[in-house]
């Protein structure tokens, strides 16, 4: 089978596409056949990788897992002999986050506990889309202590363009707040057609000094410190950053915890991250047969062309997700 690989780290120019063997499902485990594959930020955070002290779990000179992709969507080609919740037929998806990635293949394997049952009648390159992006704004809308984004609530998405922020604001408006949306110049009117109520143009406007005070705010991407974030927060209200700069990332989890018992507003850096948690993977299909939440997809890329997805990816022009296709 093809599958994208990678020996060692770098930039999107390092993976190749190769023929590799096609895996064999035992015990517990799951083969698909990916049909649709999505690119993430996390895809490329990993390819560096972004933030050197996780080497520590990721291999410190080299990478020790050589696959690529974290989203599949498929049909169940075979399964081993322990499973018990799928069948060859079968329309499934996963976040293969915590099973050795391998979504950018022609095929996946991995146990059974990493995939579910796609939404009904939701085509492979939707599904696609939402293991790791849906799941992780679903969750930034919820602190840790269950807490979540109600009616009423003014929601701040900073990020609203690309793997993440188009479900945050689309969750938050279904939820009844009123949702603004921080996205560079180009990307203003795609953010109108997710929902949001305002946007801001970041390239123009720094939403920390606007004076504005949110309820919410989700940061895909944190670009200010914790202290200067807090600015544009209401009191009582959640700060949730889900990922920066390294400097941002330590500032959120050792300066987070001390505003937030000083000032009474939370500020944390999203630590409580559960993937593909199957309670969430409910909620979202709820919502998507509701008719409330869209996948939005910018293009798709073949696989043979992966290095030019994960480059488009990088280059932050991407309005929502970007697909692999076997």
């Amino acid at each position: 089978m093809k599958a994208a690989v990678r020996d060692r780290y770098g930039p999107p120019e390092i993976v190749r596409v190769a023929e590799v063997e096609t895996p064999t499902p035992v015990g517990d485990q799951v083969l698909v056949r990916v049909r649709a594959a999505s690119v993430n930020r996390a895809d490329l955070d990993g390819l560096y990788p972004r933030w050197q002290f996780t080497r520590l779990f990721s291999g410190v000179r080299a990478p020790r897992s050589h696959r690529l992709g974290l989203d599949a969507a498929g049909v169940v080609e075979a399964v081993g002999p322990d499973v018990t919740r799928f069948k060859p037929g079968d329309h499934v998806f996963a976040d293969l986050f915590a099973f050795g990635d391998g979504a950018f293949a022609e095929y996946a394997c991995a146990p059974e506990r990493a995939f579910a049952q796609m939404p009904d009648r939701m085509s492979f390159e939707d599904a696609a889309t939402l293991p790791h992006s849906a799941i992780l704004a679903l969750q930034g809308l919820r602190h840790r202590d269950g807490t979540t984004v109600g009616p009423g609530d003014r929601v701040l998405v900073s990020g609203a363009s690309g793997n993440v922020g188009p479900f945050a604001v689309q969750i938050a408006k279904a939820r009844g707040a009123t949702v603004t949306g921080v996205t560079r110049t180009d990307k203003l009117d795609f953010v109108r057609s997710l929902g949001a109520d305002e946007v801001i143009d970041y390239t123009t406007t720094d939403w920390t000094q606007a004076g504005e005070r949110y309820d919410w705010i989700l940061d895909v991407e944190a670009r200010h410190p914790v202290l200067r974030s807090r600015l544009a927060l209401a009191p009582g209200g959640h700060y949730v950053s889900l990922g920066g700069p390294g400097a941002l990332i330590f500032d959120g989890v050792l300066v987070g915890p001390v505003v937030s018992k000083a000032t009474g507003r939370g500020m944390s850096l999203m630590l409580w991250w559960k993937p593909f948690k199957s309670e969430d993977v409910d909620t979202l299909k709820e919502l998507i047969a509701a008719g409330k939440l869209a996948p939005r997809i910018d293009r798709s890329f073949p696989l043979d062309d992966v290095v030019e997805a994960l480059r488009y990816v990088d280059t932050g022009q991407a309005r929502g997700k970007v697909l692999v296709i076997p």
